[in-house]
């Protein structure tokens, strides 16, 4: 991505003429730096968006840097092959998994990483859970690519998996998701049902 910045040039002119503004190219990176910090900081302290929910201020303020981040990425490609990566949660409207993340203790256990796995060439996509050190909910699905930045989805199954077992689920949706903004750090995106989510690329390749 590129922006123009106005940087003067001069130049010997004939008459008593001001110096004319040239138009270079440079990178987007101070911009969208900038806005990217500005999201980060609003969703910082909202415990992945749990606090979010009793917040409609705050909401308000982190959508509206949402569409900020998406204005960046606009007319861009967020499907190709930087899309496959594991993703892990920031911050989300996504009630379900803000419930199960929020009252997991009442099951003798506590959220870790809530993730999400993408692979572009395998057409997968993975929703994952992780109750440390050995719990994990994840669900299946298969996606195609409808856009250049959206992307269809079909749940196939899920499984809830402990130390010593396993229950596999039944598959239970489809949908779409749009990354309307995505870098080698983040991706931001949108949903189906209007839901927002806000992930970075995990340090590490999650695997079933």
């Amino acid at each position: 991505m590129a922006t123009c910045l106005l940087i003067p040039t001069t130049y010997a002119p004939k008459c008593h003429q001001s110096p004319t503004p040239k138009i270079t190219c440079s990178s987007l990176t101070a911009q969208s730096q900038a806005v990217k910090r500005h999201l980060l900081s609003l969703i910082s302290d909202q415990d992945r968006g749990i606090k979010t929910q009793k917040d409609p201020a705050r909401r308000a303020s982190i959508v509206e840097a949402i569409d900020a981040m998406a204005v960046l990425g606009r007319d861009t490609v967020t499907t190709g092959a930087s899309l496959s990566a594991t993703w892990r949660l920031l911050w989300t409207t996504e009630k379900e998994q803000l419930f199960i993340v929020e009252n997991a203790r009442l099951f003798g256990t506590q959220a870790g990483d809530v993730l999400q796995v993408i692979d572009v060439e395998k057409m997968t996509l993975n929703n994952v859970i992780t109750f440390p050190p050995d719990g994990v909910f994840f669900v299946r699905s298969g996606i195609e690519i409808a856009s250049p930045q959206r992307v269809n989805f079909r749940f196939t199954g899920a499984v809830l998996r402990g130390k010593n077992w396993e229950i596999p689920l039944p598959p239970f949706g489809q949908g779409w998701f749009e990354s309307v903004y995505l870098d080698d750090e983040l991706r931001v995106v949108k949903d189906i049902r209007g839901d927002y989510l806000v992930v970075d690329r995990a340090p590490y390749d999650w695997k079933e």
